[in-house]
Protein backbone atom coordinates (compact mmCIF):
# COMPACT_ATOMS: atom_id res chain seq x y z
CA UNK A 1 0.00 0.00 0.00
CA UNK A 2 1.48 3.20 -1.23
CA UNK A 3 0.87 6.81 0.75
CA UNK A 4 -0.52 8.90 -1.06
CA UNK A 5 -0.65 11.90 1.40
CA UNK A 6 2.43 14.38 1.53
CA UNK A 7 1.85 15.98 4.57
CA UNK A 8 0.05 14.84 8.08
CA UNK A 9 -0.26 16.30 11.06
CA UNK A 10 0.93 13.23 13.00
CA UNK A 11 3.54 10.26 11.69
CA UNK A 12 3.64 7.55 13.91
CA UNK A 13 6.92 5.25 12.97
CA UNK A 14 6.24 1.96 14.52
CA UNK A 15 2.74 0.03 15.12
CA UNK A 16 3.74 -2.39 18.13
CA UNK A 17 1.83 -1.71 21.40
CA UNK A 18 2.86 2.10 21.67
CA UNK A 19 2.54 3.12 18.36
CA UNK A 20 -0.90 1.61 17.67
CA UNK A 21 -2.27 3.00 21.60
CA UNK A 22 -0.94 6.37 20.22
CA UNK A 23 -3.23 6.16 17.14
CA UNK A 24 -6.40 4.51 18.78
CA UNK A 25 -6.12 7.76 21.49
CA UNK A 26 -5.67 10.28 19.08
CA UNK A 27 -8.49 9.19 16.72
CA UNK A 28 -10.78 9.21 20.13
CA UNK A 29 -10.03 13.27 19.62
CA UNK A 30 -10.50 12.93 15.83
CA UNK A 31 -6.92 12.96 14.35
CA UNK A 32 -6.51 10.64 12.20
CA UNK A 33 -2.56 9.70 11.97
CA UNK A 34 -0.34 8.27 9.70
CA UNK A 35 1.44 5.00 10.66
CA UNK A 36 4.10 3.08 9.30
CA UNK A 37 6.11 0.11 10.11
CA UNK A 38 9.05 -1.91 8.46
CA UNK A 39 7.47 -5.13 9.03
CA UNK A 40 5.96 -7.08 6.80
CA UNK A 41 2.65 -7.48 9.10
CA UNK A 42 2.03 -8.06 12.84
CA UNK A 43 3.64 -11.17 14.19
CA UNK A 44 2.72 -13.73 16.68
CA UNK A 45 6.65 -13.97 17.73
CA UNK A 46 6.17 -11.49 20.42
CA UNK A 47 7.64 -11.34 24.05
CA UNK A 48 5.76 -9.24 26.41
CA UNK A 49 2.67 -11.14 28.03
CA UNK A 50 1.45 -9.70 31.30
CA UNK A 51 -1.50 -6.76 30.93
CA UNK A 52 -1.73 -5.14 33.91
CA UNK A 53 -4.93 -3.24 35.81
CA UNK A 54 -3.67 0.20 34.61
CA UNK A 55 -3.68 -1.31 30.99
CA UNK A 56 -6.74 -2.89 31.40
CA UNK A 57 -8.45 0.53 32.74
CA UNK A 58 -7.00 2.31 29.84
CA UNK A 59 -8.66 -0.43 27.51
CA UNK A 60 -12.23 0.31 29.58
CA UNK A 61 -12.38 4.14 28.89
CA UNK A 62 -11.70 2.77 24.70
CA UNK A 63 -14.08 0.78 25.35
CA UNK A 64 -12.16 -2.34 24.58
CA UNK A 65 -11.61 -4.20 27.39
CA UNK A 66 -13.99 -6.95 27.10
CA UNK A 67 -11.82 -9.14 24.23
CA UNK A 68 -8.89 -9.05 26.13
CA UNK A 69 -10.87 -10.53 29.47
CA UNK A 70 -12.90 -13.01 27.48
CA UNK A 71 -9.69 -14.35 25.62
CA UNK A 72 -6.85 -14.01 28.34
CA UNK A 73 -6.09 -15.52 31.06
CA UNK A 74 -5.69 -14.53 35.01
CA UNK A 75 -3.00 -15.46 36.70
CA UNK A 76 -3.96 -16.57 39.61
CA UNK A 77 -0.66 -16.80 41.21
CA UNK A 78 3.13 -17.22 41.46
CA UNK A 79 5.43 -19.92 42.71
CA UNK A 80 9.80 -19.88 43.39
CA UNK A 81 10.82 -22.91 43.00
CA UNK A 82 14.96 -24.20 43.56
CA UNK A 83 16.32 -27.71 42.30
CA UNK A 84 12.43 -28.71 41.86
CA UNK A 85 11.47 -28.25 45.37
CA UNK A 86 8.84 -25.12 45.69
CA UNK A 87 10.43 -22.51 48.09
CA UNK A 88 7.21 -19.88 48.03
CA UNK A 89 3.77 -19.61 46.71
CA UNK A 90 1.29 -17.00 46.51
CA UNK A 91 -2.23 -16.25 45.11
CA UNK A 92 -2.86 -13.32 42.77
CA UNK A 93 -6.64 -13.98 43.00
CA UNK A 94 -8.32 -10.67 43.32
CA UNK A 95 -5.24 -9.13 44.94
CA UNK A 96 -5.82 -5.70 44.26
CA UNK A 97 -9.24 -5.98 44.96
CA UNK A 98 -11.18 -2.17 45.48
CA UNK A 99 -8.53 -1.13 44.09
CA UNK A 100 -9.01 -1.25 40.45
CA UNK A 101 -12.23 -3.08 38.32
CA UNK A 102 -9.35 -5.30 37.93
CA UNK A 103 -7.41 -6.80 40.40
CA UNK A 104 -5.42 -9.23 38.93
CA UNK A 105 -2.56 -10.01 36.18
CA UNK A 106 -3.80 -10.34 32.66
CA UNK A 107 -2.36 -12.84 30.89
CA UNK A 108 -2.91 -11.33 26.69
CA UNK A 109 0.33 -12.13 24.54
CA UNK A 110 1.78 -9.11 22.80
CA UNK A 111 0.03 -10.32 19.58
CA UNK A 112 -3.43 -10.07 20.81
CA UNK A 113 -2.99 -6.61 22.08
CA UNK A 114 -1.63 -5.30 18.80
CA UNK A 115 -4.86 -6.84 16.80
CA UNK A 116 -7.33 -5.28 19.53
CA UNK A 117 -5.51 -2.07 18.56
CA UNK A 118 -5.50 -3.01 14.72
CA UNK A 119 -8.97 -3.41 15.37
CA UNK A 120 -9.89 -0.49 16.87
CA UNK A 121 -7.82 1.68 14.35
CA UNK A 122 -9.62 -0.57 11.43
CA UNK A 123 -12.80 0.81 12.53
CA UNK A 124 -11.71 3.98 12.73
CA UNK A 125 -10.58 3.27 8.79
CA UNK A 126 -6.77 4.62 10.24
CA UNK A 127 -4.66 1.75 8.83
CA UNK A 128 -1.24 1.13 8.99
CA UNK A 129 1.45 1.43 6.19
CA UNK A 130 3.85 -1.95 6.38
CA UNK A 131 6.87 -2.91 4.79
CA UNK A 132 7.51 1.34 4.76
CA UNK A 133 11.27 2.13 6.44
CA UNK A 134 12.18 5.93 7.72
CA UNK A 135 15.08 7.13 5.73
CA UNK A 136 15.89 10.17 6.98
CA UNK A 137 14.32 13.05 9.22
CA UNK A 138 15.26 16.79 9.23
CA UNK A 139 13.39 18.95 11.29
CA UNK A 140 12.81 23.13 10.53
CA UNK A 141 10.93 25.84 13.10
CA UNK A 142 7.67 24.52 11.34
CA UNK A 143 7.69 20.77 10.89
CA UNK A 144 9.54 17.86 10.20
CA UNK A 145 10.78 16.38 6.79
CA UNK A 146 10.72 12.43 6.14
CA UNK A 147 11.80 10.45 3.54
CA UNK A 148 10.32 7.07 3.47
CA UNK A 149 11.07 3.44 1.40
CA UNK A 150 8.39 1.33 0.86
CA UNK A 151 8.88 -2.27 -0.93
CA UNK A 152 8.63 -0.51 -4.29
CA UNK A 153 9.97 3.20 -4.41
CA UNK A 154 10.74 6.45 -2.04
CA UNK A 155 8.62 9.43 -1.10
CA UNK A 156 8.69 12.52 0.71
CA UNK A 157 6.48 13.93 3.54
CA UNK A 158 6.10 16.21 5.92
CA UNK A 159 4.78 16.13 9.26
CA UNK A 160 3.55 18.88 12.01
CA UNK A 161 4.38 15.41 14.35
CA UNK A 162 6.50 12.60 14.77
CA UNK A 163 6.46 9.70 17.18
CA UNK A 164 9.30 6.82 17.64
CA UNK A 165 7.38 4.07 18.91
CA UNK A 166 10.08 2.23 17.04
CA UNK A 167 11.29 -0.38 19.54
CA UNK A 168 14.97 -0.67 20.95
CA UNK A 169 16.51 0.36 17.82
CA UNK A 170 14.40 3.44 16.42
CA UNK A 171 15.52 4.87 13.34
CA UNK A 172 13.71 7.93 15.06
CA UNK A 173 16.01 8.28 17.56
CA UNK A 174 19.37 7.29 15.84
CA UNK A 175 17.85 10.11 13.25
CA UNK A 176 17.56 12.56 16.03
CA UNK A 177 21.24 11.81 17.39
CA UNK A 178 19.68 10.94 21.13
CA UNK A 179 22.10 9.21 22.93
CA UNK A 180 20.41 5.69 24.19
CA UNK A 181 22.49 4.98 27.38
CA UNK A 182 22.80 2.15 29.36
CA UNK A 183 23.98 -1.60 29.14
CA UNK A 184 23.27 -4.70 28.26
CA UNK A 185 23.14 -7.66 30.09
CA UNK A 186 25.87 -10.35 30.44
CA UNK A 187 23.84 -13.68 29.83
CA UNK A 188 22.14 -14.15 26.55
CA UNK A 189 18.43 -15.37 26.76
CA UNK A 190 16.40 -17.78 25.04
CA UNK A 191 12.33 -17.46 24.55
CA UNK A 192 9.84 -20.26 23.81
CA UNK A 193 6.19 -20.97 23.10
CA UNK A 194 5.60 -24.43 24.07
CA UNK A 195 2.74 -26.59 24.61
CA UNK A 196 3.54 -29.10 27.49
CA UNK A 197 2.14 -32.27 29.62
CA UNK A 198 3.78 -31.81 32.55
CA UNK A 199 1.16 -32.07 35.72
CA UNK A 200 4.17 -30.37 37.78
CA UNK A 201 3.63 -26.77 36.29
CA UNK A 202 0.10 -25.45 36.24
CA UNK A 203 -1.31 -23.23 33.52
CA UNK A 204 -3.01 -21.03 35.70
CA UNK A 205 -0.23 -20.19 38.09
CA UNK A 206 3.25 -18.68 36.69
CA UNK A 207 6.57 -20.93 37.67
CA UNK A 208 9.81 -19.64 38.16
CA UNK A 209 12.83 -22.04 38.85
CA UNK A 210 16.14 -20.71 39.60
CA UNK A 211 19.85 -22.42 40.45
CA UNK A 212 22.72 -21.41 41.28
CA UNK A 213 23.77 -20.90 37.60
CA UNK A 214 20.17 -20.05 35.82
CA UNK A 215 16.67 -19.02 35.96
CA UNK A 216 14.00 -20.34 33.80
CA UNK A 217 10.50 -18.89 33.80
CA UNK A 218 7.13 -20.69 32.74
CA UNK A 219 4.07 -17.94 32.34
CA UNK A 220 0.84 -19.50 31.29
CA UNK A 221 -0.82 -18.27 27.95
CA UNK A 222 -4.74 -18.21 27.53
CA UNK A 223 -4.54 -21.56 25.61
CA UNK A 224 -4.91 -24.28 27.47
CA UNK A 225 -1.14 -25.64 28.49
CA UNK A 226 0.57 -23.62 26.51
CA UNK A 227 3.43 -21.27 27.80
CA UNK A 228 6.03 -18.94 27.03
CA UNK A 229 9.00 -19.96 28.88
CA UNK A 230 12.12 -17.67 29.69
CA UNK A 231 15.54 -18.36 30.83
CA UNK A 232 19.57 -17.94 29.97
CA UNK A 233 21.22 -19.86 27.87
CA UNK A 234 24.37 -22.09 29.37
CA UNK A 235 27.21 -20.36 28.77
CA UNK A 236 28.87 -22.89 26.71
CA UNK A 237 26.15 -22.63 24.41
CA UNK A 238 26.26 -18.92 24.07
CA UNK A 239 28.84 -19.08 21.42
CA UNK A 240 26.68 -22.37 18.95
CA UNK A 241 24.81 -21.12 15.68
CA UNK A 242 21.63 -22.24 14.78
CA UNK A 243 20.46 -22.80 18.19
CA UNK A 244 17.54 -24.86 18.98
CA UNK A 245 14.83 -25.64 21.69
CA UNK A 246 16.45 -29.08 21.77
CA UNK A 247 20.21 -27.94 22.65
CA UNK A 248 19.03 -26.27 26.11
CA UNK A 249 16.16 -28.78 27.12
CA UNK A 250 19.00 -30.50 29.02
CA UNK A 251 19.70 -27.40 31.17
CA UNK A 252 16.14 -26.71 31.79
CA UNK A 253 15.10 -29.69 32.83
CA UNK A 254 18.30 -29.57 35.21
CA UNK A 255 16.67 -26.12 36.39
CA UNK A 256 13.47 -27.67 36.84
CA UNK A 257 14.51 -30.25 38.63
CA UNK A 258 12.22 -32.62 36.16
CA UNK A 259 11.63 -33.84 32.34
CA UNK A 260 9.62 -31.45 30.38
CA UNK A 261 7.30 -33.15 28.09
CA UNK A 262 7.07 -30.84 24.94
CA UNK A 263 3.74 -31.50 23.07
CA UNK A 264 4.56 -28.75 21.01
CA UNK A 265 6.98 -26.09 19.67
CA UNK A 266 5.38 -23.24 18.75
CA UNK A 267 8.39 -20.38 18.35
CA UNK A 268 11.95 -20.25 19.78
CA UNK A 269 14.41 -17.56 19.76
CA UNK A 270 17.23 -16.02 21.82
CA UNK A 271 18.06 -12.54 22.40
CA UNK A 272 20.12 -10.16 24.93
CA UNK A 273 18.47 -8.05 27.14
CA UNK A 274 19.30 -4.58 28.02
CA UNK A 275 18.73 -1.66 30.23
CA UNK A 276 18.86 1.49 28.69
CA UNK A 277 17.12 4.72 28.38
CA UNK A 278 17.24 7.99 25.89
CA UNK A 279 18.74 11.12 27.22
CA UNK A 280 15.56 13.03 25.60
CA UNK A 281 11.95 12.33 25.29
CA UNK A 282 11.26 15.10 22.90
CA UNK A 283 13.10 16.95 20.19
CA UNK A 284 11.88 19.49 18.54
CA UNK A 285 8.97 18.07 17.14
CA UNK A 286 9.64 14.48 17.57
CA UNK A 287 8.41 12.52 20.86
CA UNK A 288 10.48 8.77 22.10
CA UNK A 289 7.67 6.63 23.36
CA UNK A 290 7.44 2.40 24.09
CA UNK A 291 11.35 0.84 23.90
CA UNK A 292 12.25 3.35 21.84
CA UNK A 293 12.62 5.47 24.98
CA UNK A 294 13.62 2.41 27.16
CA UNK A 295 13.99 -0.73 27.69
CA UNK A 296 14.83 -3.23 30.83
CA UNK A 297 14.54 -6.62 32.05
CA UNK A 298 11.33 -8.40 31.70
CA UNK A 299 10.76 -8.78 35.40
CA UNK A 300 7.06 -7.62 36.68
CA UNK A 301 5.63 -7.63 33.00
CA UNK A 302 6.43 -3.78 32.95
CA UNK A 303 7.54 -3.27 29.63
CA UNK A 304 4.56 -3.31 27.14
CA UNK A 305 2.41 -2.11 29.94
CA UNK A 306 5.03 1.34 30.36
CA UNK A 307 4.91 1.45 26.88
CA UNK A 308 1.04 2.18 26.25
CA UNK A 309 1.32 4.50 29.41
CA UNK A 310 3.73 6.74 27.56
CA UNK A 311 1.56 6.96 24.96
CA UNK A 312 -1.51 7.42 26.69
CA UNK A 313 -0.09 10.56 28.33
CA UNK A 314 1.07 11.70 25.87
CA UNK A 315 -1.90 11.71 23.08
CA UNK A 316 -4.18 13.86 25.09
CA UNK A 317 -1.73 17.06 25.52
CA UNK A 318 -0.58 16.85 21.63
CA UNK A 319 -4.27 16.15 20.56
CA UNK A 320 -4.91 19.19 22.38
CA UNK A 321 -2.27 21.32 20.38
CA UNK A 322 -3.40 20.29 16.98
CA UNK A 323 -6.91 20.94 18.21
CA UNK A 324 -5.92 24.31 19.42
CA UNK A 325 -7.36 24.03 23.17
CA UNK A 326 -4.54 23.31 24.65
CA UNK A 327 -1.08 25.67 24.27
CA UNK A 328 1.75 23.89 22.59
CA UNK A 329 3.98 24.32 26.59
CA UNK A 330 1.70 21.53 27.92
CA UNK A 331 3.65 19.39 25.43
CA UNK A 332 6.71 19.60 28.04
CA UNK A 333 4.84 18.12 30.84
CA UNK A 334 4.92 14.75 28.39
CA UNK A 335 8.87 14.24 29.37
CA UNK A 336 8.54 15.48 32.76
CA UNK A 337 6.21 13.18 33.97
CA UNK A 338 7.12 9.81 32.43
CA UNK A 339 10.96 10.47 32.75
CA UNK A 340 11.12 9.66 36.02
CA UNK A 341 8.51 6.95 35.98
CA UNK A 342 11.00 5.36 33.19
CA UNK A 343 14.50 5.85 35.60
CA UNK A 344 12.65 4.69 38.45
CA UNK A 345 11.44 1.06 36.48
CA UNK A 346 14.82 0.73 35.28
CA UNK A 347 16.60 1.11 38.40
CA UNK A 348 14.02 -1.18 40.32
CA UNK A 349 14.14 -4.12 38.04
CA UNK A 350 17.84 -3.87 37.45
CA UNK A 351 18.42 -4.53 40.75
CA UNK A 352 16.15 -6.98 41.21
CA UNK A 353 17.06 -8.89 37.99
CA UNK A 354 20.75 -8.55 39.13
CA UNK A 355 19.93 -10.23 42.19
CA UNK A 356 18.28 -13.18 40.43
CA UNK A 357 20.92 -13.79 37.29
CA UNK A 358 23.82 -13.80 40.17
CA UNK A 359 25.91 -16.60 40.77
CA UNK A 360 28.14 -15.05 43.76
CA UNK A 361 27.98 -17.40 46.95
CA UNK A 362 26.29 -15.12 49.17
CA UNK A 363 23.18 -14.16 46.46
CA UNK A 364 22.57 -18.11 46.19
CA UNK A 365 22.29 -18.36 50.00
CA UNK A 366 19.78 -15.37 50.21
CA UNK A 367 18.13 -16.89 47.25
CA UNK A 368 17.67 -20.16 48.71
CA UNK A 369 16.74 -19.42 52.25
CA UNK A 370 16.22 -15.55 53.07
CA UNK A 371 14.29 -14.33 50.21
CA UNK A 372 11.32 -17.14 50.48
CA UNK A 373 10.88 -15.80 53.78
CA UNK A 374 10.89 -12.60 53.59
CA UNK A 375 8.55 -12.82 50.36
CA UNK A 376 6.04 -14.89 52.86
CA UNK A 377 6.40 -12.25 55.62
CA UNK A 378 5.68 -9.45 53.00
CA UNK A 379 2.95 -11.25 51.58
CA UNK A 380 1.06 -11.53 54.76
CA UNK A 381 1.10 -8.14 55.26
CA UNK A 382 -2.07 -6.97 53.65
CA UNK A 383 -0.47 -3.17 53.66
CA UNK A 384 2.79 -4.70 51.82
CA UNK A 385 0.52 -6.87 49.47
CA UNK A 386 -1.70 -3.91 48.41
CA UNK A 387 1.76 -1.67 48.22
CA UNK A 388 2.80 -4.52 46.04
CA UNK A 389 0.31 -4.76 43.56
CA UNK A 390 0.20 -0.87 43.46
CA UNK A 391 3.65 -0.84 42.41
CA UNK A 392 3.43 -4.37 39.56
CA UNK A 393 -0.11 -2.84 38.68
CA UNK A 394 1.38 1.02 37.85
CA UNK A 395 -1.78 2.11 39.35
CA UNK A 396 0.20 3.34 41.72
CA UNK A 397 2.64 6.06 39.38
CA UNK A 398 1.86 9.10 40.20
CA UNK A 399 2.72 12.76 38.48
CA UNK A 400 2.25 15.03 41.96
CA UNK A 401 5.48 16.85 41.43
CA UNK A 402 4.30 17.75 37.66
CA UNK A 403 3.74 21.53 36.40
CA UNK A 404 0.11 21.14 35.27
CA UNK A 405 -1.22 19.97 38.87
CA UNK A 406 -2.62 21.92 41.20
CA UNK A 407 -3.40 21.45 45.08
CA UNK A 408 -4.87 23.54 46.81
CA UNK A 409 -6.38 21.37 49.75
CA UNK A 410 -5.74 19.67 53.39
CA UNK A 411 -6.09 16.37 51.97
CA UNK A 412 -3.18 13.54 52.44
CA UNK A 413 -4.26 10.72 51.65
CA UNK A 414 -5.06 11.64 47.97
CA UNK A 415 -3.82 14.74 46.04
CA UNK A 416 -3.11 15.73 42.58
CA UNK A 417 -1.24 14.37 40.33
CA UNK A 418 -2.59 10.98 41.72
CA UNK A 419 -4.18 8.31 39.65
CA UNK A 420 -8.25 9.21 40.27
CA UNK A 421 -8.64 6.23 43.07
CA UNK A 422 -11.48 3.51 41.43
CA UNK A 423 -14.34 3.89 43.40
CA UNK A 424 -18.02 2.84 43.07
CA UNK A 425 -20.82 5.05 43.62
CA UNK A 426 -24.18 5.37 44.08
CA UNK A 427 -26.34 7.74 41.95
CA UNK A 428 -29.09 8.70 44.19
CA UNK A 429 -31.00 10.70 40.73
CA UNK A 430 -30.50 7.44 38.67
CA UNK A 431 -31.20 4.90 41.39
CA UNK A 432 -27.71 2.98 39.96
CA UNK A 433 -24.32 2.14 41.09
CA UNK A 434 -21.16 3.54 38.72
CA UNK A 435 -17.98 4.37 39.57
CA UNK A 436 -15.77 7.28 38.91
CA UNK A 437 -13.94 5.87 36.15
CA UNK A 438 -16.59 5.21 34.19
CA UNK A 439 -17.14 9.18 35.03
CA UNK A 440 -14.57 9.69 32.71
CA UNK A 441 -15.31 7.88 29.57
CA UNK A 442 -15.75 10.68 27.23
CA UNK A 443 -12.69 12.14 26.05
CA UNK A 444 -11.60 15.02 27.41
CA UNK A 445 -11.27 17.19 31.19
CA UNK A 446 -13.57 15.75 33.81
CA UNK A 447 -14.96 18.24 36.69
CA UNK A 448 -16.45 16.40 39.10
CA UNK A 449 -17.91 18.33 42.61
CA UNK A 450 -17.89 16.02 45.56
CA UNK A 451 -20.39 17.35 48.57
CA UNK A 452 -23.03 19.68 49.11
CA UNK A 453 -24.01 22.68 47.21
CA UNK A 454 -27.34 24.26 46.80
CA UNK A 455 -29.07 23.92 43.55
CA UNK A 456 -28.66 27.78 42.30
CA UNK A 457 -25.10 27.10 42.70
CA UNK A 458 -24.95 23.68 40.67
CA UNK A 459 -26.54 25.40 38.05
CA UNK A 460 -24.20 28.34 37.75
CA UNK A 461 -21.66 26.16 37.70
CA UNK A 462 -22.71 24.23 34.67
CA UNK A 463 -23.12 27.45 32.53
CA UNK A 464 -19.82 28.55 33.18
CA UNK A 465 -18.80 24.99 31.77
CA UNK A 466 -20.80 25.44 29.04
CA UNK A 467 -20.08 29.32 28.23
CA UNK A 468 -16.32 28.30 28.50
CA UNK A 469 -14.97 24.88 28.29
CA UNK A 470 -17.53 22.89 26.84
CA UNK A 471 -15.57 20.91 24.26
CA UNK A 472 -13.20 20.03 26.76
CA UNK A 473 -14.89 19.40 30.11
CA UNK A 474 -17.42 17.15 31.83
CA UNK A 475 -19.40 17.93 34.77
CA UNK A 476 -20.91 15.01 37.57
CA UNK A 477 -21.93 16.18 40.78
CA UNK A 478 -21.81 13.66 43.70
CA UNK A 479 -23.91 14.74 46.80
CA UNK A 480 -23.38 13.38 50.20
CA UNK A 481 -25.38 10.02 51.26
CA UNK A 482 -24.75 7.24 53.52
CA UNK A 483 -24.21 5.21 50.46
CA UNK A 484 -21.29 6.96 49.34
CA UNK A 485 -19.23 7.78 52.49
CA UNK A 486 -16.35 5.44 51.64
CA UNK A 487 -15.74 7.82 49.03
CA UNK A 488 -16.03 10.91 50.89
CA UNK A 489 -13.79 9.32 53.71
CA UNK A 490 -10.98 9.01 50.83
CA UNK A 491 -11.15 12.37 49.95
CA UNK A 492 -11.15 13.59 53.66
CA UNK A 493 -14.66 15.95 53.22
CA UNK A 494 -16.86 16.61 55.82
CA UNK A 495 -20.42 16.14 54.61
CA UNK A 496 -21.28 19.79 55.18
CA UNK A 497 -19.11 20.90 52.91
CA UNK A 498 -17.87 20.33 49.16
CA UNK A 499 -14.81 19.61 47.49
CA UNK A 500 -13.86 20.31 43.51
CA UNK A 501 -11.77 17.90 41.49
CA UNK A 502 -10.71 18.37 37.71
CA UNK A 503 -9.73 15.16 36.20
CA UNK A 504 -7.05 15.14 33.53
CA UNK A 505 -7.97 13.16 30.64
CA UNK A 506 -5.37 10.41 31.37
CA UNK A 507 -7.29 9.88 34.70
CA UNK A 508 -4.82 11.96 36.64
CA UNK A 509 -6.54 14.27 39.44
CA UNK A 510 -5.06 17.60 38.03
CA UNK A 511 -6.88 20.24 40.45
CA UNK A 512 -7.96 19.26 43.97
CA UNK A 513 -9.64 22.49 46.16
CA UNK A 514 -11.31 21.86 49.49
CA UNK A 515 -13.98 24.48 48.30
CA UNK A 516 -15.31 25.40 45.15
CA UNK A 517 -14.39 28.47 43.16
CA UNK A 518 -14.87 28.93 39.52
CA UNK A 519 -11.89 32.11 39.93
CA UNK A 520 -9.62 29.16 41.05
CA UNK A 521 -10.77 26.29 38.58
CA UNK A 522 -10.59 29.00 35.85
CA UNK A 523 -7.06 29.99 36.84
CA UNK A 524 -6.09 26.27 36.59
CA UNK A 525 -7.58 25.80 33.21
CA UNK A 526 -6.23 28.79 31.52
CA UNK A 527 -3.19 29.27 33.01
CA UNK A 528 -1.83 25.90 34.23
CA UNK A 529 -3.09 23.75 32.03
CA UNK A 530 -2.79 26.08 29.18
CA UNK A 531 -6.37 25.30 28.10
CA UNK A 532 -8.31 28.06 25.64
CA UNK A 533 -11.79 29.00 26.14
CA UNK A 534 -14.49 27.28 24.19
CA UNK A 535 -15.12 29.52 20.73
Amino acid sequence: MTISERHTQVLIVGAGPSGLMMAAQLLRYGIQPLIIDSRLGPTDESKALGVQARSLEIYRQMGIVDPVLKDGKKAQGISFSRNGKELAGFSFTNVGEGQTPFPFIELYPQSKNEKLLLDFLTVHCCPVYWETTLLSLKQTSSNAQLQLQNSTEASSITSDWVIGADGAHSAVRRQLNIPFSGETYNHVFYLADVELGNGEIEDKRIGLFVTGSGIAGFFPMPEANRFRVLGNLPDDLDKKENLQLEDILPELNRICGFRLDIKHNFWFTIYRLHHRMADRFREQHCFLIGDAAHIHSPVGAQGMNTGLQDAYNLAWKLAGVINNQLKPGILDSYAEERMPVAKTLLKTTDRIFTVIMSDKWYTRLFKASLLPRLLKYAWSKETLREEGFKRVSQIGISYRDSAINLHISQSTKIKAGDRLPYFKVYDEKKQEETDLHEWCGKPGFTFILLGKLAESDLFTLARWVTQNYRAMLNFYYLPYSAKNQRVFEAFEINPNRAKSLIIRPDMHIGFMNDKVDMVLMDNYLRNVVGMKKSP
